[in-house]
Order: structure tokens, then sequence, then C-alpha cells
């Protein structure tokens, strides 16, 4: 995985479908993806825990 302090700020993901968020920077612990994992680095067959789509339905947030 890549070093997140060299990275710049930790982005934010929605779901385009149910509104999930993933925050890079809390990750999703209780499926096993750590704090600090960057959106690149969520395997591509993980689905979102609230409706089911892929990563190809998240967009990146811009605050």
């Amino acid at each position: 995985m890549n070093d997140p302090t060299t990275q710049g700020a930790f982005q934010t993901w929605m779901c385009v479908v149910c509104g999930f968020i993933y925050d890079e920077a809390v990750g999703i612990p209780d499926e096993g993806i750590a704090p600090g994992t960057r959106w690149a680095d969520v395997p591509e067959t993980w689905t979102c825990p609230d409706c089911g789509v892929t990563k190809d339905d998240f967009e990146m947030m811009v605050l």
C-alpha cells in the first residue's frame, strides 16, 4: 500500500445509489479496510456495505 503521508489530504467518496460515504481517513475496519486506506487501494471486488454496488458507482466528493 502507498504511504498516505506523501499523498496529500484524504478524500471522501460517496455511493451515487444510496449515499454511503467512504472516508479514506476512517476506512471501514469492520470490513478489513484500515483507516488511511486510499480509495485506489480498496479492492476492486469491494461492494458498498449498504446497497451492494461496486466502486464504479462511487464519486469523489469535493469539499
